[in-house]
């Protein structure tokens, strides 16, 4: 018999699968990253590129569903609505990169995880079967976020994420949680 934690989370997950759907996504077909990672082909959701509107580095929205990529944290841009009159070092270069990745990418997908306080789905994104969080670490334009919060129940995602950080070393722009705390509603 199931304990009640594994049946809320796949009914969870269920639920997920549903609100995408209505959302304009859909379920990945010849997924390049179910190819890469296939014990999580059967959950992996493919996303219609011409819907996706990049908020920053880590955050975009596809139709009615905000996704806010986990593993990473990148620099902030000004959001009056959030408090932050200006941005951070790097955070317009964040967000054009990850606007770049998207907009280059063939197949768009990811893997829901769960959503969070602001209501945001918090997910793996891959672009070509390829780890955003892991492409935006080595353009030295996010902070790893697996040290802080763990891997999520993907252990082998936070593994890549890790290592890319050990790899490609220190961002030139201060860790963007602190930034928050310092700027939030001061500017």
């Amino acid at each position: 018999m199931l304990s009640a934690k594994p049946r809320k989370t796949r009914l969870t997950a269920f639920l997920i699968f549903l609100f995408c759907l209505a959302c304009g996504t859909e379920k990945a077909a010849e997924s390049p990253a179910a190819e890469k990672y296939p014990h999580y082909a059967a959950e992996l959701v493919r996303l219609r590129r011409s819907q996706i509107q990049v908020d920053d580095g880590d955050t975009f929205s596809a139709g009615r569903l905000n996704i806010r990529i986990l593993g990473i944290d990148t620099p902030e841009i000004a959001h009056p609505d959030h408090g932050f009159l200006k941005g951070q070092p790097y955070g317009r270069e964040a967000t054009r990169y990850a606007g770049k990745l998207l907009d280059q990418a063939e197949v768009i997908e990811y893997l829901p995880f769960r959503e969070d306080s602001y209501g945001r789905l918090l997910a793996h994104v891959f672009v070509d079967g390829e780890l955003f969080g892991v492409k935006m670490i080595e353009a030295l334009l996010a902070y790893e976020t697996v040290s802080f919060y763990g891997d999520n129940g993907f252990p082998d995602l936070a593994r890549l994420i890790q290592r890319a950080a050990q790899q490609a070393g220190k961002p030139p722009f201060m860790e963007p949680h602190k930034w928050r705390q310092i700027h939030r509603k001061r500017d």
